[in-house]
């Protein structure tokens, strides 16, 4: 495994032991909240093991951390895709001709609504 291969783990440690700091918590804090080894979660944040989804949801629940945010870290999650997807969607809406003008302007105002009310719940998590 080369260099290249191992940098999403180490930032993704680098981001978890970030997170872990400014919630003033110790590994060994951080162990028995999220039921996970203090061995274990030592290496996770030096980027020498990538954890579970499992794991990565014990340790975004113990850090306040939006879960999300976490497989984003980890490589699980491609905001291009996601973003990618909110166009075609867009792009969808607009081209419908059976729709007026005012119809699909009004059906972009309401999808664009319930997707920053599901981001910003998410974010919250």
């Amino acid at each position: 495994m080369g260099a290249n291969q191992d940098e999403p783990q180490r930032l993704l440690g680098d981001f978890i032991r970030a997170q872990r700091q400014m919630a003033n918590l110790s590994l060994r804090q951080l162990s028995a909240l999220t039921e996970v080894s203090n061995p274990y979660l030592s290496q996770v944040e030096r980027g020498l093991h990538a954890p579970s989804v499992r794991v990565l949801r014990s340790i975004a629940d113990a850090l306040n951390v939006s879960a999300e945010t976490l497989f984003e870290q980890a490589g699980l999650i491609d905001h291009t895709a996601k973003a990618d997807e909110d166009e075609a969607t867009e792009s969808a809406i607009k081209a419908d001709r059976r729709l007026t003008e005012s119809q699909r302007r009004a059906l972009l105002s309401v999808y664009r609504s319930y997707v920053e009310a599901n981001d910003a719940a998410a974010a919250a998590e």
